[in-house]
């Protein structure tokens, strides 16, 4: 291969699919006129080292990490929710051991963030965050609370309706993808820019998970079953930035 930059032929161009996720630059969602690009994308080739490191293996997992209710002493506020589901291809084939991260707002809709501090108490006992790898079958499962909905000062009045916010790992922190669940009839959906930004109606509905009351911990848990597919016709709708919001 030449090492002359003049004469190396240019990395592919970054391709993504406007008729299903939301635009970089969306007028309804305020922040995206400040941080989207203002230049073509590029992709650029991965170094051996981005590739092969760091590793996402089972013994960086602990025992609570996929538990967010049993990560402190005490009992959060709240009701407590499964969530869970299958990581898949675009073939319908399930995708085994990748690292599922979620963060999440408590059940009165505040992050313990430094950057939110509207007047909604923090929960001592909810971290909102947790991990997990998906089994031989690309199956996950998190225990947790189900997060309020929280004013975000975007346009009038302006509610975030209750959502996770979740992100997929391949080998390699390079092979990122991040996504956020939202809950079924939220009266919210109308006013929401992130949701409202995605332009086919069906991709937004694979957003919202199924309440799944078969697989609810008897006097314990609420259920919901939300699949995740990373790409074909049926893809989940994927943010291009991670957002605190």
């Amino acid at each position: 291969m030449s090492t002359d930059p003049t004469t190396r032929p240019a990395p592919p161009a970054y391709a993504r699919d406007a008729e299903v996720h939301p635009p970089l630059d969306y007028p309804g969602y305020r922040s995206t006129a400040l941080r989207h690009p203002k230049r073509g994308l590029r992709l650029l080739p991965h170094l051996l080292t981005e590739v092969t490191g760091p590793l996402l293996g089972e013994d960086r997992i602990s025992e609570n990490d996929s538990d967010l209710t049993r990560q402190h002493d005490g009992e959060p506020q709240g009701q407590r929710i499964i969530v869970h589901g299958q990581v898949r291809d675009g073939d319908g084939r399930p995708v085994p051991h990748t690292l599922v991260e979620i963060w999440q707002a408590n059940a009165g809709g505040r992050y313990r963030h430094t950057g939110d501090n509207w007047p909604c108490p923090l929960d001592p006992n909810f971290s909102g965050v947790g991990r997990t790898l998906t089994d031989d079958q690309g199956r996950y499962r998190f225990t947790t609370i189900r997060p309020g909905a929280y004013p975000w000062r975007n346009h009038d009045n302006a509610w975030r309706p209750a959502h996770i916010h979740f992100s997929l790992f391949g080998r390699a922190f390079t092979q990122r993808l991040v996504t956020q669940m939202y809950f079924p009839g939220d009266p919210l959906f109308f006013q929401d820019p992130m949701w409202n930004s995605i332009p086919d109606e069906k991709a937004r509905e694979r957003l919202v998970a199924r309440f799944d009351y078969a697989n609810t911990a008897p006097e314990w848990a609420l259920a919901y079953e939300w699949d995740i597919v990373l790409r074909g016709r049926e893809a989940t709708v994927f943010e291009d930035e991670v957002d605190e919001d």
